[in-house]
């Protein structure tokens, strides 16, 4: 099993940012993707950001260039820089792994609230 554990969430003003971190234990020698989502109210969850275990890294249009994803040697933890946030940004952030049998790992969720 995977274990993940987000931080760093909070309420930031428009135009500000926020850093959130995913710290990963467990059986991770076997995750071929981790990444970032968000679930807005009343929407479905849907993909921040995503880097592979080869550094391919993809973002959707509505944050490439404000958001930042990142990830140390040791695949210990992932990060996710997120700058000139907007009101449409908030939402509850997940942390996610993919095993190479293309099972997901969830976080519990950070909660992102930016005021306009």
């Amino acid at each position: 099993q995977v274990q993940l554990v987000e931080s760093g969430g909070g309420l930031v003003q428009a135009g500000g940012s926020l850093r959130l971190s995913c710290a990963i234990s467990g059986r991770t020698g076997g995750i071929t993707a981790m990444g970032w989502y968000r679930q807005r109210p009343g929407k479905q969850r849907e993909l921040v950001a995503i880097v592979t275990r080869g550094g391919t890294i993809n973002y959707p249009d509505s944050v490439r260039g404000r958001f930042t994803i990142s990830r140390d040697a040791a695949w210990n933890t992932i990060s996710l820089q997120m700058d000139s946030l907007k009101p449409e940004d908030t939402a509850t952030y997940y942390c996610n792994a993919i095993n190479a049998v293309n099972k997901n790992f969830w976080g519990q969720g950070t909660q992102v609230t930016v005021s306009s």
